[in-house]
């Protein structure tokens, strides 16, 4: 609650705190929309592979030409400008900034470019979640060890998430369930890019603006940023995934903690410690009502009687023993809000959630039946959608994680619904992926997150 006064500090004594933002998509857009606006906060440089494309941002968001027409990151320095390059190399070798915002979307770029922040001696704020969820529990290892900081993005659902969960502990509740909203139906999981705008209300002109990406939203449609996301809070907070994945269970505001609680006290969880969706439409379409499609949620156990009666004298939201009550945020502001991580890297120290186990995977799964032969092609596309599994069941399976699951070919067949191994496929790039994928697999954590999160020194180890 006083990031804001310390900037003011810092950019008095002038010391900006100075960034380098890597990718100048949509989420890199809305952050430069907010920088400007944030005395004390300096986007030293931008790095995109089209340049042009991140002029082009940078005239949609209103900045004047003039504000980002530095010829290098020194004359950024001098000038208060920004600079945009095609080489992210060139951003992490400026001594000045001290943190990357990782925001290309690419897990496989995006986790080079947190290896190489990191070693550049940097604070990394991750907003790819398709990196993070493939190997940040090691990233975030070798951040600690390397005196910086690796965080998840605020604005972004995942950190709000464990921004709740962080609540539901600090009070003393008994966490529960942890998830968010989402526009799902099980029909939707098979979505293709060529049939996702069915799913929005977006008009033609709106889809050919060039800030809408069709692999990227139909991953949001088919459910694959859902298990991206939801494994990724597991991995932060010692939660759990389902078993089989994600149930995507309908539920208006007024049901979450009916609903997000153990099938033993009549919810709908395998057990408490879970995360998952809550679907905003209904089996057969009709919308929910007040449904969460945009917001995050917990629920949570009162751990004595007398705090039973205060749920219900303050007006808690619970089921109807009234043991349960559930807390949200109906909205996150992506990257209008990601500032906040930036400044608590970089005044603070700390993440605005960060990965500490491999304890949840996201996992490429058919969407058909495919030949040997073919190809997969990553997230969001036409073959694959991710499915969030406990990560000892991944291990066990031997599963090809989604961000892998990318212009690989298949060496047999495989099924529709049917989990993709690693020796489905035949694996001959990326090699440097797959090897940080092995070495991750010593944070694995199938002891109780209890009993995981009293024993720091194996992820320290």
């Amino acid at each position: 609650m006083n990031l804001s006064s310390m900037l003011a500090a810092r950019a008095a004594g002038g010391k900006p705190v100075r960034v380098g933002l890597i990718g100048a998509g949509k989420f890199g857009s809305m952050i430069l929309a907010q920088a400007r606006h944030i005395e004390g906060l300096h986007v030293v440089a931008v790095a995109d592979l089209d340049p042009a494309k991140a002029r082009g941002s940078f005239a949609r968001v209103h900045w004047p030409e003039e504000q980002y027409g530095a010829a290098s990151a020194d004359d950024a320095l001098s000038t208060g400008k920004t600079w945009i390059t095609d080489s992210a190399a060139e951003v992490m070798a400026c001594d000045e900034i001290e943190c990357i915002i990782e925001a290309t979307g690419h897990p496989l770029a995006g986790t080079r470019h947190a290896l190489a922040a990191i070693e550049a001696g940097k604070h990394v704020v991750m907003v790819n979640v398709e990196a993070d969820v493939m190997v940040g529990a090691l990233l975030a290892e070798k951040a600690r060890k390397a005196g910086v900081v690796y965080s998840m993005a605020y604005g972004d659902q995942p950190a709000a998430m464990c921004e709740l969960v962080d609540w539901v502990k600090s009070c003393g509740f008994e966490l529960v369930a942890a998830g968010k909203g989402m526009n799902f139906c099980p029909s939707y999981r098979y979505s293709t890019p060529d049939t996702v705008w069915d799913y929005f209300d977006f008009t033609p002109e709106q889809v050919a603006s060039g800030d809408f990406n069709p692999k990227m939203y139909n991953s949001f449609t088919d459910g694959t940023k859902a298990a991206i996301e939801m494994a990724a809070v597991a991995n932060a907070t010692g939660m759990d995934c389902p078993k089989d994945g994600l149930a995507f269970p309908p539920a208006g505001l007024q049901d979450l903690a009916e609903v997000f609680k153990p099938v033993s006290e009549g919810g709908q969880l395998e057990k408490a410690g879970i995360v998952d969706i809550a679907a905003s439409r209904e089996p057969d379409g009709r919308t929910v009502l007040n449904n969460i499609q945009y917001g995050m949620f917990v629920t949570f156990k009162a751990p004595n009687e007398y705090t039973r009666q205060c749920f219900n004298q303050y007006g808690l939201m619970t089921d109807k023993s009234g043991w349960y009550g559930s807390m949200w945020r109906p909205f996150h502001l992506i990257g209008l809000e990601t500032a906040m991580s930036v400044l608590s890297a970089c005044l603070r120290g700390e993440p605005t959630g960060s990965s500490r186990l491999f304890r949840a995977d996201a996992v490429a799964t058919a969407k058909g039946n495919f030949q040997a032969g073919e190809f997969l092609d990553g997230e969001g596309g036409f073959k694959v959608w991710a499915k969030a599994i406990p990560a000892t069941e991944s291990a066990a399976l031997n599963a090809l994680p989604i961000g892998l699951a990318h212009h690989v070919k298949l060496k047999r067949p495989v099924s529709r619904d049917q989990v993709v191994s690693l020796d489905d496929v035949d694996i001959v790039d990326d090699l440097d992926i797959h090897a940080l994928r092995d070495e991750q697999r010593r944070l694995l954590s199938p002891a109780p997150a209890d009993t995981q999160a009293a024993k720091p020194a194996l992820a320290d180890a």
